[in-house]
């Protein structure tokens, strides 16, 4: 494998004519948006297209109501994931993008729609791990603040002014609840290869808390522990990045019969 620019491996053969030949859909955390995938597109392949895309009332949806309920999120973003030509297209969610791009993939596969080639799971806790224990949307506002700033991730100005915490704080509680109301149901593992990332000092994510992923998958192509902490990929997501090439890369190449 060829080194590239970027630092990844080329994708010799995947790219026809300048077209997309990898759609890869990001999910952001739980009162984030998807500027956390910002500057992915410059950093990926030739031929592959980023689409990050935000939950509404976050971001560039900022003036739409929260959904706060995991059925009608993902609902919001089935049509805009649900494949609409031959490209490939892969799913990779960070903390509460975990949980939307894998009941998405479910979705997806339960509908008997063409499945993404590859789901990538970071810093979020497995459907069979045992549920919080702390309910964080139940916090008192300088409890939340306080465990958003220990997370890192979130400008330091948005946690210290009072004016915009009031706008955003509602917004990360509605996304934990979210996130700690999820029930997962006990079904069948993805006919999807999943890989799933967690920072080696991610005391939310821990290595007990990720590990059960593997029984979510018929591919599961193993977990990867990066230096870092909940928002590992924040500063510099090479070396994430490097993983999910070589892994997108090898479940296309695993497909029977791969799209052009």
């Amino acid at each position: 494998m060829a080194e590239t620019p970027w630092g990844g491996v080329s994708l010799s053969g995947f790219e026809v004519n300048g077209a997309t030949t990898v759609r890869l859909f990001g999910f952001h955390h739980a009162g984030g948006s998807g500027t956390l995938f910002h500057g992915w597109q410059d950093r990926l392949p030739a031929g592959w297209e980023v689409r990050a895309l935000d939950a509404p009332g976050h971001g560039s949806l900022m003036g739409r109501e929260l959904i706060d309920e995991l059925d009608r999120l993902v609902g919001y973003f089935l049509d805009q994931v649900r494949p609409g030509d031959d490209v490939p297209y892969a799913f990779f969610g960070h903390s509460m993008g975990g949980i939307v791009a894998y009941e998405l993939a479910r979705r997806l596969v339960g509908e008997g729609a063409v499945p993404p080639v590859w789901l990538g799971i970071s810093a979020c806790r497995a459907p069979r791990s045992a549920p919080p224990v702390v309910l964080r949307h139940t916090l008192s506002e300088a409890q939340l603040r306080r465990h958003v700033r220990e997370l890192g991730g979130t400008p330091e100005q948005l946690l210290d002014d009072p004016r915009l915490w009031e706008i955003f704080g509602p917004i990360i509680r509605a996304d934990l609840r979210l996130v700690e109301q999820w029930r997962p149901a006990h079904a069948e593992p993805l006919p999807v290869p999943l890989t799933v990332f967690r920072g080696r000092d991610d005391a939310l994510a821990t290595p007990g808390r990720v590990a059960a992923w593997e029984a979510e998958s018929t591919a599961f192509r193993g977990l990867r522990t990066l230096d870092g902490d909940h928002f590992y990929f924040g500063a510099d997501p090479a070396p994430l990045l490097r993983h999910l090439v070589e892994d997108v890369r090898s479940a296309r190449t695993a497909l029977p019969h791969p799209a052009r």
